[in-house]
């Protein structure tokens, strides 16, 4: 029997092979409920046609929470090799997903490179690539010009897309009338607005939107619709222009799974502790509980240096409420471009993050490890403890500096 998407697939009762690959990492569902939950479109497999050496893994409900990490090159760090080994070393640190944000040089070689290696769900903005590309002033760029780029990102192999269809004009009328101290912080957001003030037009993505229905199911690619609107400080957080874009992407929503294409919604960056729980409830409420994929969030706004711990809380409590992919934060963030070692922290605090969250939730085996843990240590079973860890390394440097090799010996 064909098919054309994942969630088409699972309408029809077809268990895919990426669907296979899920029930092999997440031992505690089964076919049925599976098949049920991606029909439904509580569960997304971004899985393109074109990105063969991909191993499906599922993002939703009832499933571990997992973890994105965002790469890619620029003019200040153009060094495609370079990036290349931030995404091998992703991967080893067992990064669930990556966000390629190339805007510099030859992006198209770099994502042909990362689908031919990448065995992990890979995603992108094109309106990232289309300014970098197209080289012109945003006013200039042509619906057709956007969608051509989109497309291209889509042949390559890419599974889920950024696209900030949300943000049309009912929503620059709410932030028009709602001031903002950091108004659009979204550079997929901002070009977007821009483009829609300059042109006096309709977001072209929202209007256009059975037009990217339809390139979706032709390579499957799993929408993530983006939000433009999401809050740049604690202050904005919760805000009318960031809930009213969450109800267009709602609506978005429905569209897209009219079409069985699959969607995710990306979730606010800079929330206070007290306001997360609600704003996972009310993704849940407006998106009729499609997968929230949330940046962070940041707990405060004054952790320059340190953000990736204070959004590591917001992630954890994120993913405790609802929220079933994290998009990591590094110690760069607002301050410069990651090195290989910031990659390393933001995702291992991320890490920590959902693991965290998966045990708040009861998933089931969630706990399992940190059990195997707590008998290794009261065993001073140290090779066993840093096979358990998240990162193995990182724990052992540390015991090796700091005690002497003689004090402990292994059970």
């Amino acid at each position: 029997m064909n098919y054309s998407t994942q969630m088409d697939a699972a309408k029809k009762g077809i268990l895919t092979k990426q669907m296979k690959e899920v029930l092999l990492e997440e031992k505690h569902i089964n076919e049925d409920w599976l098949l049920e939950k991606v029909a439904c479109g509580k569960i997304v497999i971004p899985a393109n046609i074109n990105h063969k050496s991909i191993i499906g893994k599922g993002v939703g409900d009832g499933l571990l929470t997992k973890v994105n990490v965002n790469l890619g090159v620029s003019e200040a760090c153009n060094n495609m090799d370079l990036e290349i080994e931030k995404v091998k070393n992703a991967i080893n640190l067992k990064a669930d997903s990556i966000m390629d944000l190339s805007i510099f040089g030859d992006t198209r070689k770099f994502r042909r490179k990362l689908v031919d290696i990448s065995p992990v769900m890979l995603g992108t903005v094109p309106m990232y690539d289309a300014v970098a590309k197209l080289g012109k002033d945003i006013k200039n760029m042509s619906v057709d010009d956007l969608f051509k780029v989109t497309e291209e990102h889509m042949e390559d192999g890419i599974d889920f897309l950024t696209i900030h269809a949300g943000l049309n004009r009912t929503c620059i009328e709410r932030i028009s009338k709602n001031k903002r101290l950091t108004h659009i912080v979204s550079r997929g957001g901002s070009i977007l607005y821009e483009w829609m003030l300059k042109n006096d037009k309709e977001n072209p993505f929202y209007e256009n939107y059975d037009r990217l229905l339809e390139l979706c199911k032709k390579y499957d690619v799993t929408l993530s619709l983006g939000d433009g609107l999401r809050p740049g400080s604690i202050k904005d957080s919760t805000d009318a222009p960031q809930i009213q874009e969450l109800i267009i992407l709602g609506e978005l929503t429905k569209e897209a799974w009219a079409q069985n294409v699959q969607v995710m919604i990306e979730g606010p960056g800079h929330v206070p502790l007290n306001q997360i729980e609600r704003n996972m409830k009310l993704e849940k409420e407006y998106c009729h509980e499609a997968p929230f994929y949330i940046l962070g969030p940041l707990t405060t706004d004054i952790a320059a240096g340190y953000d990736h711990i204070s959004s590591a809380i917001g992630a954890a409590v994120g993913g405790w409420h609802g929220a079933s992919m994290l998009c990591y934060v590094t110690p760069k963030e607002h301050l410069g471009l990651p090195n290989a070692e910031d990659v390393r922290n933001g995702i291992i605090a991320y890490k920590i993050a959902a693991h965290s969250a998966d045990i708040a939730r009861g998933r089931k085996g969630a706990r399992d490890i940190d059990d195997e843990m707590s008998d290794a240590r009261y065993a001073f079973n140290w090779n066993k403890q840093f096979e358990l860890c998240l990162d193995p390394d990182r724990a052992r440097e540390y015991h090796d500096e700091t005690l002497p090799q003689d004090v402990f010996k292994e059970a």
